[in-house]
């Protein structure tokens, strides 16, 4: 079966935990919950590790950081983040550009917002 972008991106979007940035130690840090972060933590810093991951081009589009996934691959948590095949495979392949696609919110039958939709390109 092959990697294909939109199983990169979904890989990303299943992503488990929580990324905040201490100020004290000038760094980003993983936490499974939300309240688990401290006061050095800012909560406006919280954000999804599934969100952490893409940074926005513009309006439209957002890419798929790599410098953000190596960050989570640094914490040697892989299971507990669900970092899965595809975004290992996605950091091996340094020759290909970083996926660039358009987010969506998906709204499933019962009208609740639920992850996002990918139209991927890289």
């Amino acid at each position: 079966m092959s990697i294909t972008s939109a199983r990169i991106c979904e890989a990303a979007d299943r992503l488990n935990g929580f990324v905040g940035f201490n100020t004290k130690t000038g760094r980003h840090i993983v936490r499974f919950s939300e309240d688990s972060f401290g006061m050095d933590v800012a909560d406006s810093s919280i954000v999804p590790t599934s969100e952490f991951v893409w940074q926005a081009v513009d309006a439209r589009l957002m890419s798929l950081k790599r410098e953000a996934i190596q960050l989570l691959l640094d914490q040697h948590i892989d299971d507990r983040l669900n970092l899965s095949e595809p975004l290992r495979v996605y950091m091996r392949r340094q020759d290909l550009p970083e996926i660039v696609a358009q987010r969506n919110l998906r709204r499933p039958a019962d009208g609740s917002t639920q992850g996002l939709a990918d139209t991927a390109r890289g």
